[in-house]
């Protein structure tokens, strides 16, 4: 066995391309070398921002011969057949054996495939990786053909044993394999030999190099927490700048440094954004007044003055990126939040369905109609709707859009306006993903759920729905926030409603508003675009309820029933029958369901009528069937009564005192009776217990 060790010494790679690049490396070299024979105990890739690493352990030697053997034609076939099937062997005529079968005799040969080298198959394996290897971005340089993502200076690449390592020999458009490497740009003494991976990473953190990506990371939020505590500060966590800080530095050094008196003021997310997005650097917060005050960098060398210039230089240039921000700051509070959203007039929110302005009427008319339902003052609400967007249209939100929203609750609460439509600015957006929290203030709440309808319906109206694989508008995630919007809040809202008058805002001629109609739709004949909707909100209702442990033929069984645009009460109802139908008693019961559907639909089939008369106790000959009656007549009206409460545990509870009556009828009666009264009024008592049954789900659609 044997140790390989691969780097790929290049040019800087752009932080964000650094971990696939370390992920296809390993896949692509061990998928190759395992194809060719060569097997391996364990892998590991690394990456830093100068080189591509791969150190594989266990390696095997050299590959098992193989013998394979090749049937060929028959004896007597002809002979430019034989003749072909000789070449593509590579044998002689001599070479081939013959073997008896049913059909005759024909040739085989047996081909035997040497054993390869683990350096051949390594070194063939990997100058194809570098050749086909795929980057987001790659360049050539000099005169030669190969790409990479920037250029190659060197390849380590050797196989290490106890009794020393060895080059693997390469020659790739002129960069010629060895077993040196060099260490830090700035710290490193020179190029040097290595003998193993453990040499290796020892070598290099002696050269000021630290090879692993998570212990960088660990270092810089270590020393970064540390020096921000010993001034009774702490860091903004942000990880995702965390992993792209740590692939661009191979010695990592925390500086703390200072932010200007000057911008202090700012709102800390400005601050935060600015210098994340413009220097890479950590905010570092006031954890009592919740101010950004200080600042962290990571430098990618120590020096002796202790990072004193470096950290200098970089709250000078600081100093010129958040003066832009306070002046965009100060001119968006110039203007008001009308005279922002007036501006939105200009801006195409989509060909089809006009402008942001034109949208925002929408939202602002739909807000006030939602507001009752979730307990908003309707005021505020539209009031809220017609201002939340404006800030797409500051300065701010121009140079860092992922503030929209949030700047909009600032320039809101600068202005005066009531706190709860300040909230709106910002939360109407949410929830933007499952992990999102979800607004719970009701003005916020009515925003958010117009503006999610207003978006949903006018793509609808468009037919610009999603498909299997593309959902530019991302109406999956506007459908998800609707239903998280609903059920968190525990609203009682019919859909329908709301959906069926939205569409009545998109004609196919013009975009824009043509004014709310009443509301009413419950019973009537609806839209084909409300019903494809609604059905669009159940399928996202379904994965939902699924990532929560509700099985697919429960969901199915609730939303056969009426009102199912009510989702609260759809998952109320399916979140009880989840429950019975786990108990003893819903499995006994829903086999007796069973049992009773499958007769009557049989028989209803067999005699070509309907069951659906009323079954008459009169008929009853067996005393099992009246005790049936009689738990009938009991249960009915008090699931009928938990149901006029929306108590579906009680419903399920009440019904669950049929399983015992239901199985003492099919225990001690036969329901095909040789008297046609009795089979048809027993029938029909099957036909009752499905009715009452029905009424809290629709038990044929579950599995049993």
């Amino acid at each position: 066995m044997a140790d390989l060790l691969l780097e790929i010494f290049s040019e800087e790679i752009p932080a964000r391309m650094q971990k696939r690049a370390a992920e296809d490396l390993k896949k692509f070299i061990t998928d190759g070398i395992v194809e060719a024979g060569i097997t391996y105990e364990s892998t590991a890739a690394f990456v830093t921002p100068r080189r591509l690493c791969l150190s594989v352990v266990g390696v095997l030697e050299e590959s098992p011969t193989l013998h394979e053997e090749r049937k060929g034609p028959r004896v007597d076939a002809p002979e430019k057949a034989i003749e072909g099937f000789l070449r593509g062997v590579g044998l002689t005529l001599d070479d081939l054996s013959i073997q008896d079968s049913k059909k005759g005799q024909f040739y085989v040969a047996v081909i035997e495939k040497p054993g390869r080298l683990a350096s051949d198959v390594v070194a063939e394996v990997v100058e194809a990786t570098i050749r086909k290897f795929l980057w987001p971005k790659s360049m050539r340089w000099g005169n030669g053909t190969l790409r990479w993502v920037r250029p190659i200076h060197s390849i380590l690449s050797i196989l290490s044993k106890e009794e020393g390592a060895d080059i693997v020999p390469l020659n790739i458009d002129g960069i010629v394999s060895g077993n040196t490497t060099e260490g830090h740009r700035f710290m490193g003494s020179g190029r040097f030999a290595v003998t193993s991976f453990v040499d290796y990473e020892a070598k290099l953190k002696a050269a000021g190099v630290i090879l692993q990506a998570s212990e960088r990371a660990e270092t810089i939020w270590s020393d970064a927490t540390s020096l921000a505590f010993a001034q009774g500060l702490e860091v903004v966590e942000d990880a995702v700048l965390l992993a792209e800080v740590s692939g661009l530095v191979e010695w990592p050094v925390v500086l703390l440094g200072d932010i200007a008196e000057d911008f202090l003021d700012l709102p800390p997310e400005v601050l935060q954004t600015s210098m994340r997005e413009h220097q890479k650097f950590f905010s570092v917060r006031n954890t009592k007044t919740g101010r950004i005050e200080k600042f962290i960098t990571v430098a990618n060398r120590e020096t002796v003055d202790g990072g004193a210039t470096i950290l200098a230089g970089n709250q000078k240039v600081l100093f010129a990126r958040l003066s832009d921000a306070k002046f965009f700051w100060e001119n968006d509070l110039r203007v008001s939040l009308e005279y922002m959203a007036a501006k939105l007039s200009n801006v195409t929110f989509h060909n089809k369905l006009g402008t942001q302005a034109e949208r925002i009427e929408r939202i602002a008319a739909l807000a006030r109609e939602i507001a009752p339902i979730v307990g908003a003052d309707a005021d505020l609400a539209e009031a809220a709707a017609k201002i939340a967007k404006a800030d797409l249209s500051s300065e701010m939100v121009y140079e860092f859009p992922e503030l929209q929203g949030l700047m909009g609750r600032y320039y809101a609460q600068a202005a005066g306006l009531p706190q709860e439509v300040a909230n709106a600015c910002q939360a109407h957006y949410s929830p933007l993903g499952p992990s999102d929290d979800v607004p719970s203030e009701p003005v916020s709440v009515a925003v958010a759920l117009a503006d999610k309808l207003d978006t949903l319906t006018g793509f609808w109206a468009i037919d610009e729905k999603p498909t299997g694989s593309k959902d530019p508008f991302a109406l999956r995630r506007a459908a998800l926030g609707v239903i998280r919007l609903v059920l968190e809040n525990d609203l009682r809202v019919g859909l329908i409603d709301i959906v069926e008058s939205q569409f009545h805002f998109f004609r196919k001629d013009i975009p824009g508003s043509v004014g709310y109609v009443s509301r009413g739709w419950r019973g009537k004949k609806l839209s084909d675009n409300t019903i494809k909707l609604m059905a669009f909100f159940h399928d996202r209702l379904k994965v939902h309820l699924k990532s929560e442990g509700v099985t697919h033929d429960v969901i199915d069984a609730c939303l056969a029933m009426s009102n199912n645009d009510d989702l609260t009460l759809l998952v109320n109802r399916a979140n009880a029958l989840q429950e019975f139908v786990k108990s003893d008693d819903g499995v006994n019961l829903l086999q007796g369901y069973k049992r009773a559907n499958n007769i009557l639909a049989a028989e209803e089939k067999r005699d070509g009528v309907s069951y659906e008369g009323d079954p008459e106790v009169k008929f009853a000959e067996e005393a099992e069937e009246k005790f049936l009656f009689a738990a009938l007549d009991s249960a009915e009206p008090a699931i009928a009564a938990a149901l006029e409460v929306k108590d579906f545990s009680a419903a399920m509870a009440a019904m669950a005192a049929l399983r015992a009556p239901i199985d003492a009828f099919f225990d001690s009666t036969q329901v095909n009776s040789d008297n046609q009264i009795v089979r048809r009024n027993r029938l029909c008592l099957l036909n009752r217990i499905r009715i009452v049954m029905h009424r809290v789900a629709i038990f044929s659609a579950l599995n049993g």
